[in-house]
């Protein structure tokens, strides 16, 4: 591993234990805490055992101390709301969530890379081309504008309306009896609708960016001059002005990480989708101090590790990235 990598992991490091103890920290310091849960009739011993339980008797100080000392041995505390370890609901979630992200950036690329393609050649003279390629960027443009909540909210009416779609959750009640092939049709199904209200602003940035990329790339010499030596269209298009236009689609692959974690907290409580936005969402409520550690910690390593991948993507796609920076 170079030093240009080493560095980019060395921020992801960075950036997962700031966001957690910043997370912990701040909750700490918020009004209240989990024993307001106990109610007014609680025994005084009954809250200083529960504050005690979970550190909260401590400095902040302290506190961050022994929770960060725990957590370099996987132990992130145990979870007042659900009386379990925070590792294995972090974890569960977690895995929900990547699968709801994952589907929606392989969404967000195809479609969004692939109209920028379409869009950023060269503009058409006249006709039903000029007419398509105008009404993708006036959809890209409305989807650019519109956040993920707004989105999400317009398909889960459409769902509920219609009847096309599963208004919510991640899977039904009889798909633990379907077998694998009916549970993955069942999943795929309830997917479907969170997929597209986080993908679809996505890919109108991807179309956007991969267009106007392309277009800049197009009237460089040496595509005019492989086109003069007789290389055909499709050939100067994806062997010569594609790969030159990725460029800016890997500089920003971190950003839309972060993105779509971020809608995806919305997107997750407006469908029910059982992830890390829900999750963190529950856990703030409740005051729960380890469980928003722990979800900060992995939504934050999330997005290191979306930025580490888009560096190192960019780095690929230009060496000279890596190179500078040695």
């Amino acid at each position: 591993m170079g030093p240009f990598r080493l560095r980019r992991a060395a921020f992801a490091v960075l950036l997962v234990v700031v966001a957690s103890s910043a997370a912990l920290v701040l909750t700490r310091l918020a009004p209240g805490d989990i024993t307001a849960d106990l109610g007014p009739l609680a025994r005084p011993d009954e809250v200083r055992a529960v504050r005690a339980q979970f550190d909260l008797d401590r400095s902040v100080v302290t506190q961050w101390a022994l929770w960060a000392g725990r957590a370099l041995r996987a132990d992130f505390g145990r979870s007042y709301l659900y009386n379990q370890p925070v590792r294995g609901l972090v974890a569960r979630a977690a895995l929900n969530t990547a699968v709801l992200a994952s589907s929606a950036l392989a969404v967000a690329t195809l479609l969004g890379v692939g109209l920028g393609i379409v869009t950023g050649r060269a503009r058409p003279v006249a006709g039903g081309g000029a007419f398509w390629r105008e009404a993708v960027r006036a959809m890209s443009l409305l989807f650019v504008s519109v956040p993920p909540l707004v989105t999400s909210l317009l398909l889960v009416l459409v769902a509920a309306r219609t009847g096309w779609f599963p208004v919510g959750g991640m899977s039904s009640t009889a798909a633990a009896s379907m077998g694998w092939g009916g549970w993955l049709v069942d999943l795929s199904w309830h997917l479907l609708l969170p997929t597209l209200a986080l993908a679809l602003p996505i890919a109108a940035v991807f179309e956007r960016l991969q267009s106007q990329a392309l277009g800049e790339v197009a009237g460089q010499p040496y595509l005019t001059a492989a086109a003069a030596r007789g290389v055909s269209d499709a050939d100067v298009l994806w062997r010569h002005a594609w790969p030159a236009s990725l460029r800016p689609m890997c500089a920003v692959f971190g950003v839309a990480v972060g993105a779509l974690l971020s809608g995806s907290f919305i997107v997750e409580h407006v469908t029910s989708w059982p992830g890390l936005g829900r999750l963190m969402y529950e856990a703030l409520k409740a005051r729960d101090i380890y469980l928003v550690a722990g979800c900060a910690a992995t939504g934050s390593l999330f997005l290191a590790l979306g930025s580490l991948v888009g560096d190192i993507l960019l780095a690929f796609v230009d060496p000279r990235v890596a190179e500078a920076e040695v």
